[in-house]
C-alpha cells in the first residue's frame, strides 16, 4: 500500500490566517474565499474557481505560492492541450542520437544488451516533465501550488485525464509505471465559463465563485494596487467600471482592467475624470472594439453624465 500523502498548505492554520496573509500580499480574500483556501489546503482537495475574466482568480493562486513560499506550477489551458503538453513526453531527438551512437538501428539481430539499451531509452533520463507531471514529482522536498488556468478552454477529453491526478494525485506513465506524489500540491483550478465543466470533475473539487467586487472593495484593491491614486479618481474609477459593467458590453471589464486604467491615468497626471481622459485611455479598460466604438460613440458621455462627472 502506498504511503498517505503529506498534506499540503500546512502553513495555513485558520481561515482567519489565510485571510491575513493574503492581505498582506495586497490580495483581498473575504471570508468565503479564505474558508475555502484553508479548507483546500487542510483537506487535500482542488479548488475550482469559477468567474468573470479579471476578476483575480489567476492572481488567487500567484498570491497562495507566495504565502506559503513554495512554487508556483502553471499549466495554461488551450483548445487541443494534450497529454504531451501538460504531463510529459519522450525526448526523442535525444533517444534518436542514443540509438544512433549505439548502433543499435543496424541489420543484425537484436543481442540481449541491445534489448536492454532500448528499454533504457524508456527511463527517466529521457523523459520530458510537463507542469502536471513536475507538480507530483515525489523527489520535491516541498509541495508546489499547480495552477490549472482556464481550464474551460481545454477539450472536454483533456478533464477525463485530469481525473486520476486530482483523485490520487499520480500518473500512470505506460514504459515506466505509476508516478505518485509524496506531498499533495495545492491544486487550483480556475475557469471564465466559456463552457460547463463536467461534473465528474467537479466532485473531485471544492468550489468557489469570485464575482466583481463591491464598489468600496473594487477601491480598497485600486488603492493597494496604485500607489498615489487619488481619492477622488479611484471613486471615479469605481463608479464608472461598475456603471460600465452593467451596460451589456462584448466583454465587461473586470477588476484588472480597472487597475490598469488607474494606473495609465495616474502616470497621465490626471486628477478627476472627463470626457476626453475617458477616451484617450479606453484601451486600458475595454479590449473589444465593438465596446470601444460604443464609448466612443456617446456611452461614455452618458455615464459621465449620469454620474454627475462630466
Amino acid at each position: 500500500m502506498a504511503p498517505p500523502l503529506v498534506a499540503s498548505a500546512e502553513a495555513f492554520e485558520s481561515a482567519a490566517e489565510v485571510q491575513a496573509l493574503l492581505g498582506s500580499l495586497d490580495y483581498i480574500a473575504d471570508d468565503a474565499l479564505s474558508v475555502s483556501v484553508f479548507l483546500a489546503g487542510k483537506l487535500g482537495r482542488p479548488l475550482l474557481v469559477e468567474g468573470a475574466p479579471g476578476v483575480g482568480k489567476t492572481e488567487l493562486a500567484k498570491v497562495i505560492s507566495r504565502a506559503l513560499g513554495v512554487e508556483l506550477i502553471r499549466l495554461q489551458c488551450y483548445e487541443g492541450l494534450d497529454l504531451a503538453h501538460a504531463a510529459y513526453e519522450w525526448n526523442h531527438p535525444r533517444q534518436l542520437l542514443e540509438i544512433q551512437a549505439r548502433g543499435l538501428l543496424g541489420g543484425a539481430a537484436a543481442t540481449a544488451s541491445a534489448v536492454a539499451a532500448v528499454d533504457e531509452l524508456f527511463s527517466e533520463r529521457y523523459l520530458l516533465r510537463r507542469p502536471l507531471l513536475d507538480a507530483i514529482d515525489p523527489r520535491r522536498e516541498r509541495a508546489p501550488v499547480l495552477l490549472i488556468d482556464e481550464l474551460d478552454r481545454a477539450d472536454e477529453e483533456f478533464e477525463s485525464f485530469l481525473l486520476e491526478l486530482l483523485s490520487d494525485f499520480q500518473i500512470t506513465i505506460p514504459e515506466l509505471g505509476t508516478v505518485r506524489a509524496a506531498r499533495r500540491p495545492f491544486v487550483l483550478l480556475t475557469s471564465n465559463r466559456t463552457r460547463e465543466v463536467h461534473d465528474a470533475l467537479r466532485r473531485r473539487c471544492l468550489y468557489q465563485w469570485i464575482d466583481y467586487p463591491s464598489a468600496e472593495k473594487e477601491k480598497q484593491i485600486l488603492e493597494r494596487k496604485v500607489p498615489g491614486l487619488s481619492e477622488v479618481l479611484g471613486r471615479q474609477i469605481v463608479q464608472f467600471a461598475e456603471r460600465l459593467r452593467a451596460a451589456g458590453l462584448y466583454k465587461a471589464p473586470g477588476v484588472a482592467e480597472s487597475i490598469d486604467w488607474a494606473r495609465a491615468l495616474t502616470v497621465l497626471g490626471v486628477g478627476a475624470l472627463d470626457l476626453g481622459s475617458v477616451r484617450a485611455t479606453l484601451g486600458c479598460l475595454v479590449k473589444h472594439r465593438d465596446d470601444v466604438e460604443r464609448l466612443g460613440g456617446g456611452l461614455a458621455e452618458a455615464l459621465l453624465q449620469n454620474a454627475g462627472e462630466g
